[in-house]
Parts: C-alpha cells; sequence; structure tokens
C-alpha cells in the first residue's frame, strides 16, 4: 500500500468519525447510519459481483438471515443489550458465511444470467421462509428486539461507529483480497473461467472465498440493521430493493475497484433516504433508482472511478 493511499483512509475515516460530534442532528446521524451500511453492502456484492464477475441477485437473503440471526438470539435478552448485539456482529457475520458456502457451492457451478436466476430464486425461497416459519420468524408479524439502552441525546452514535468499523472491515478484506493472488485469480475467473482453471487456478476454491466473505460482511450489516430498527419484517429484512441498491452503488461507483463501491452509496443513499422521508409510502425513490441506473449503463458503463481513471485521474 502506497503511503498516498493510507493518507487518503485515514482521511476518509477520520472526517466520518468526526462527523457525530461536528453535525450531531439525529435525521442526520441516521441517513449517515444507513449510507455507511450500504457502502459496506455494496463493498461486499463487489467481491463476487465485481472482482469475480458473478452478478448476485440474491445477496439480501444473506442480510436478512443476518437480521433474523441477530433478532432471534436477543429478542429474549433484555440483560443482553447495550454494545453486546453490535459486537455480535461479526459473529452473526461468520454464521451468514458458513451457511452460504453450500449455496455458492451449487449456486457458482452455472454462470452469468443462469447465476443471477439461481441467486435471486435464492432470496424469494428465504423471503418465504421467513413469511411462514411463524413458529421462528413470527412471520409477516416479525420479532421484536429489545430495546438499546443508549441515551436518547445521542442514541444514534453507537450504531454510527459500528457501521463505520463494519465498512473499515469490509474495505480491508477487499484491499486485502485485490493485493494477492486471490485478487488475480478472480480477474482471471471473470475474464475466462476455463482459461483460469487450465492455467492451475483452483477456480472452485477461489469463488467459494469469494463468496462467503461477501455474504459474511452482508449478514454483519444485517445483524447492526436489526438492532437498530428494533423490528425485523420479512418484507425488510429481505427486500429485493436492498439487493437493487447495492448492485446499482457497485455500477455507479465502478465494479471491481476498492473506493467505487462507496462513492456510490455515498451518492445514492443520502437521495433515496431524502426521497423516502419526503414522499413517504409513494415510493418515489425507485423512479430515481432507474433514472440512475439507464443514467449509469448509457453515460458510464464502467462507473465513475473507471471512467475517471481512463480520462488520466487517479482513483
Amino acid at each position: 500500500m502506497s503511503s498516498m493511499s493510507l493518507v487518503r483512509g485515514a482521511l476518509f475515516f477520520g472526517v466520518l468519525a468526526a462527523f457525530p460530534y461536528a453535525l450531531d442532528r439525529p435525521w442526520l446521524l441516521d441517513i449517515a447510519i444507513f449510507t455507511l451500511l450500504y457502502a459496506t453492502l455494496a463493498s461486499a456484492w463487489n467481491l463476487v459481483g465485481g472482482y469475480a464477475g458473478y452478478p448476485s441477485l440474491g445477496h439480501a437473503a444473506f442480510f436478512g438471515v443476518g437480521a433474523y440471526a441477530e433478532a432471534l438470539f436477543y429478542q429474549h435478552r433484555s440483560a443482553g443489550g447495550g454494545y453486546g448485539p453490535l459486537v455480535a456482529a461479526l459473529p452473526v457475520g461468520v454464521v451468514v458465511a458458513v451457511l452460504a458456502l453450500p449455496v455458492a457451492w451449487i449456486a457458482m457451478r452455472t454462470r452469468a444470467d443462469v447465476f443471477a436466476i439461481v441467486t435471486i430464486t435464492l432470496l424469494f425461497v428465504v423471503q418465504s421462509l421467513a413469511y411462514n416459519l411463524h413458529g421462528l420468524t413470527g412471520g409477516s408479524q416479525g420479532i421484536a428486539l429489545p430495546a438499546p439502552p443508549f441515551d436518547p441525546a445521542a442514541f444514534e452514535r453507537p450504531f454510527y461507529f459500528a457501521a463505520l468499523a463494519l465498512l473499515a472491515i469490509a474495505l480491508t478484506v477487499s484491499f486485502l483480497v485485490t493485493r494477492t493472488k486471490t485478487g488475480m485469480f478472480l480477474l482471471a475467473i471473470r475474464a475466462d473461467e476455463d482459461k483460469a482453471e487450465s492455467a492451475g487456478i483452483r477456480v472452485t476454491l477461489i469463488k467459494l472465498v469469494a463468496f462467503g466473505l461477501s455474504a459474511g460482511l452482508t449478514g454483519a450489516a444485517g445483524a447492526i440493521w436489526a438492532y437498530y430498527v428494533a423490528f425485523v419484517y420479512p418484507q425488510f429484512a429481505i427486500d429485493p430493493l436492498v439487493t437493487i441498491g447495492m448492485v446499482l452503488m457497485t455500477y455507479l461507483g465502478g465494479r471491481a475497484t476498492l473506493w467505487g463501491p462507496v462513492l456510490g452509496a455515498f451518492l445514492l443513499t443520502p437521495l433515496q433516504q431524502y426521497l423516502a422521508y419526503r414522499f413517504g409510502g409513494a415510493q418515489l425513490y425507485l423512479v430515481g433508482y432507474a433514472a440512475v441506473f439507464l443514467g449509469v449503463m448509457t453515460l458510464l458503463p464502467q462507473g465513475i472511478l473507471p471512467t475517471l481513471t481512463g480520462r488520466g485521474l487517479r482513483a
């Protein structure tokens, strides 16, 4: 890692760490929390959809599994609140990663469009289970978590810093993957999987590692989200729009780049949150999503950072 990269990373997280104290307004921190979580989700999706070239459309399933895992463990533990559920997001992510490996082993036997169909089918299967396993998930009535015992004057701060820490972990994982042979192997798999396998690359293992890391980070984000909103419903925890969001943010910022998904999340999430607050149930932000997607595909097919890099600027 170059010294300039270290400076940029330190400056980025330094500014974000100071943000809750400089602009300590609940509605701003709420938007910031969702922005950080989506930046993590987009960075996680980028490991599979960007570097490996496998366009997963079912990642919201892992987000939901992480949310339900958090809720099931803490729903009857009124004494287990505080920072415990936030710390538990990492073990929850590990559990989700392990559960995702058999799914990855099956799904990644397919490619391209078929893989996308298999993963989106997984999403709807998990969502259907969440609706119908009433004894476990509460069905459409959902699961309530104990109210976090944080100071109302600074209620959002613990969640903000938990989301910020998870984003730091996601970027570190992405950096380590892309700066090792694993990253080169993923790019080789994306370029031509058959040639990569004939060159001696352990294709299946590399794909499983990328998918497991991606699903684990997604599940950890779901755990933090569940504790923050304090109630887990199937239609929100396992929502196709969550997947659409992380995919669009990755494409907007630039696939297979370290900072591209983060940039996409920081551009789109505040806008989406604002429109959701402004228009409520009208869901006009979906129109905005469609417009952004069409604009990216037409004007910036490689994303913002790759486009800037192609013009001679360093991303």
